[in-house]
């Protein structure tokens, strides 16, 4: 009898693609920009959605009870991972660190496309510069050194442009005082049409 209890949870966790529901849910928020429904959470494990309703919530409860550093609540619609708010200390001690240490060449050179390009979504970012950026956007956004500016029309893809802080940090007025870079690169239109190209894998 214990054999076939065994066998059954493997089976399941191979269906689903991890030790646990619990498992599966953690993972999948861990990615999230957005809150997550619980409806898209029970799609992606292919779970009823009461059953992951109720998982979110003991998870939930646990985090709380044990104290973490992270908390995971239900917001807009959806379920997320936040600094829990007795950590806001270390947190905010942790950025204002941050803003005095000097960039890496990966930050200079995503901020740099997206103050030339703005209004940019990150996956036009990461096409141009050919790897992820999702860590370095998060770290200029930490840093306020960009924000958010919307969505785009068709894929509803999150657009970013440079803060007044990134001017005031150049020393610059207006984005007008930017160095022209037009004869590093390809003609607009032109740069464009690779980009998309890219978008769509051609």
């Amino acid at each position: 009898m214990a054999d076939v209890e065994v066998n059954a949870d493997v089976e399941e966790s191979e269906e689903l693609g991890a030790p646990s529901l619990a498992a599966a849910l953690e993972a999948l928020l861990l990615l999230a920009d957005e809150p997550m429904s619980v409806v898209d959470l029970a799609q992606a494990t292919r779970h009823p959605v009461d059953d992951v309703g109720v998982v979110l919530a003991n998870l939930s409860n646990e985090y709380t009870q044990e104290g973490r550093g992270f908390d995971l609540r239900e917001v807009a619609g959806g379920w997320r991972f936040y600094t829990r708010a007795e950590c806001s200390p270390v947190v905010e001690r942790w950025v204002v660190d941050g803003l005095n240490a000097r960039l890496t060449q990966a930050s200079l050179e995503t901020l740099a496309v997206i103050a030339y390009r703005q209004p940019v979504s990150r996956g036009r970012v990461a096409a141009i510069r050919g790897v992820n950026v999702d860590g370095v956007i998060k770290t200029l956004l930490t840093r306020g050194l960009i924000e958010e500016a919307g969505h785009e029309d068709e894929s509803h893809a999150i657009l970013y442009r440079t803060t007044s802080y990134f001017l005031e940090r150049l020393g610059i007025a207006s984005l007008d005082e930017l160095p022209p870079i037009a004869e590093h690169l390809p003609d607009l239109s032109e740069l464009d049409e690779v980009l998309d190209a890219v978008a769509l894998g051609e």
